[in-house]
């Protein structure tokens, strides 16, 4: 059960996209905050997500339920300065690019801070901000093939046949609640002491976390 309105002096800057991001904070909106979407000019990639509605993706208008919107080509300085507005007046800000692109538009977690001390700034990713796979770019079947779903799924209906992939999205939803514990662990944090943090969650740590024994 949520509780509506548990986070509703929470405003949040949300820059993701597709579907781990856009999970994260469609959960935080349904308690209370108020999310303000960022999204390139020509719309994001969930957009486009089967099935459509009278041409709205299903996928999209699911995710996106509890959102305002914006439209800012990031790219531009014009636009960057806004965002850059917008962050120094919001709790959380959370992105899911691949690592490095919001430190080269100028928005990365040092940026923020900078005019946002205490700013709560979660980056979401496939492997992290660091390690041998950093730099890779991730979706969920990806981070459940390394994480070992496909094997383990595999096994429950063929031990000898190939992996499989799960059902349903776990690369993106399991890593988006996860993403939603540490960010209100942090709001929790900053309540206590002020100060914000930087959040790094990562669809393969909570991937293999969520396995347990399984894996051996």
């Amino acid at each position: 059960m949520i509780l509506v309105g548990m986070l509703d002096d929470i405003r949040i800057l949300d820059f993701s996209h597709v579907f781990f991001g856009p999970y994260t904070t469609m959960i935080l909106g349904d308690m209370g905050a108020d999310v303000i979407k960022i999204e390139p000019p020509w719309g994001e990639a969930a957009r486009l997500y089967p099935p459509l509605y009278g041409g709205m993706s299903g996928v999209f208008l699911y995710l996106d339920r509890n959102k305002r919107r914006m439209t800012l080509n990031l790219k531009e300085p014009e636009a960057r300065e806004i965002a850059i507005a917008l962050a120094e007046k919001s709790d959380v800000v959370v992105e899911n690019f691949k690592r490095g692109t919001m430190d080269k538009l100028g928005l990365g977690y040092e940026d923020v801070k900078r005019v946002k001390p205490d700013i709560i700034y979660a980056s979401l990713s496939g492997f992290g901000l660091d390690g041998p796979y950093m730099e890779r770019t991730s979706f969920a079947p990806i981070a459940s093939g390394i994480a070992g779903w496909m094997r383990l799924t595999g096994d429950l209906i063929d031990p000898d046949g190939p992996p499989i992939r799960p059902a349903e999205w776990h690369g993106d939803l399991d890593p988006g609640l996860w993403a939603v514990i540490s960010i209100l662990g942090a709001i929790r944090h900053h309540d206590k002491t002020g100060e914000g943090q930087l959040v790094d969650v990562s669809q393969l740590d909570t991937m293999i976390a969520q396995t347990g024994v399984s894996i051996t």
